[in-house]
């Protein structure tokens, strides 16, 4: 009877450590199935939702973006016909409306074809009062095997002035390159005061023939004195002396080199800086003017100082000048004879003033 009691408590203990055990082991896996395999699922959704969203809307924003410009577009092109019915002109190369505006291409296609009616020799022989101080006769020159000029002919007469207008790349630096021995000759002639000097060097040209070149801007040597720059224009003189002299001439013309004779040159003002690249050239007292660009790179007020001087040399010293300029109105209100080059060749030639009124220059070359 002592028995029963033992077995039912050791029963009841056994019991009451399984109950124990397993309560643990229940409460342990909860955990590990709500952290380790339902959280991290839960955060990727809420990764991933985003990141779809974005990818969906994107592409939406870019197409909004493409069409607006469109619109816009459309939107501008409104007031374009407005002044095409009103007849508003737009000035450019040509005169007319902005639908007529020429590019440079089709400036040189109709420059091209009034070619067709290119001056004949006499009437270039009468621009230049049959004095013929300067001549080129049928020139064809380039550089290396290029040819550039093609039957080129030039008349100039003593104390005269050319301009040599035209579109980018019709020859006109190469007519100057030319006559002062730039480039190759291949056939043709350049006659000076009746001398031939086609054949002649630069060096010849200027101590012989008395053909001075006035290259474009910055020129000159900037840490060098105003008056070294002027004496480096007379290396070709026999002694240092004639240089000398020769600067002094030039000092006592232009006063405004004269206050800076000592001072480096690359401090002078851009008209000055040109007054001084004109004035080397005069050391060697030459009768030829070649000059390229006058006006480039200078300011309006500065241009026409240029221009006084130019004119100046002409009228009061006799020089005579072949220029190429870009300012077109410029060069041939400035110059007696104006030659348009178109291809290596001489598409028209007249007095200065006449181009000046020719509609066809006016609406190729003038702006209209």
């Amino acid at each position: 009877m002592a028995k029963e009691p033992v077995k039912k408590t050791a029963a009841k203990a056994a019991a009451a450590k399984k109950a124990t055990a397993k309560k643990p082991a229940s409460k342990a896996a909860a955990p590990k199935k709500v952290v380790v395999k339902k959280a991290p699922v839960k955060k990727a959704a809420v990764k991933k939702a985003p990141a779809k969203a974005a990818v969906k809307k994107a592409p939406a924003k870019a197409a909004a973006a493409k069409k607006a410009p469109v619109k816009k577009a459309v939107a501008k092109k409104a007031p374009a016909k407005a002044a095409r019915k009103g007849k508003k002109n737009v000035s450019g190369y040509g005169g007319g409306s902005v639908d007529v505006v020429m590019s440079v291409d089709q400036v040189a296609r109709e420059a091209a074809s009034i070619a067709a009616n290119a001056p004949t020799i006499a009437e270039l022989e009468k621009l230049a009062n049959k004095d013929n101080y300067l001549t080129i006769n049928n020139l064809r020159a380039g550089y290396g095997k290029m040819e550039i000029l093609h039957e080129f002919s030039l008349r100039i007469g003593r104390g005269q002035s050319l301009c040599l207008i035209g579109p980018n790349g019709a020859g006109k630096s190469t007519v100057l390159h030319s006559i002062f021995g730039f480039t190759n000759i291949f056939s043709g002639s350049i006659i000076v005061d009746g001398k031939d000097v086609t054949a002649l060097t630069p060096s010849q040209k200027l101590s012989e023939a008395g053909i001075a070149y006035i290259l474009q801007d910055k020129s000159v040597f900037p840490q060098m004195t105003v008056e070294e720059n002027l004496l480096m224009g007379g290396f070709l003189k026999d002694r240092p002396a004639e240089a000398k002299a020769a600067a002094e001439m030039v000092f006592d013309k232009y006063s405004r080199l004269a206050d800076r004779r000592d001072k480096p040159a690359g401090v002078l003002s851009g008209g000055e800086r040109r007054l001084l690249e004109i004035s080397r050239a005069l050391v060697m007292q030459p009768q030829v003017l070649l000059v390229d660009e006058p006006s480039i790179g200078l300011e309006p007020r500065f241009i026409d100082m240029v221009f006084e001087i130019l004119e100046d040399l002409q009228k009061k010293d006799g020089k005579t000048i072949i220029m190429v300029e870009q300012n077109a109105k410029k060069g041939l209100a400035f110059a007696d004879i104006g030659y348009v080059l178109v291809s290596g060749e001489t598409a028209i030639a007249d007095m200065g003033n006449d181009l000046l009124e020719n509609p066809d220059v006016g609406r190729l070359f003038l702006g209209g």
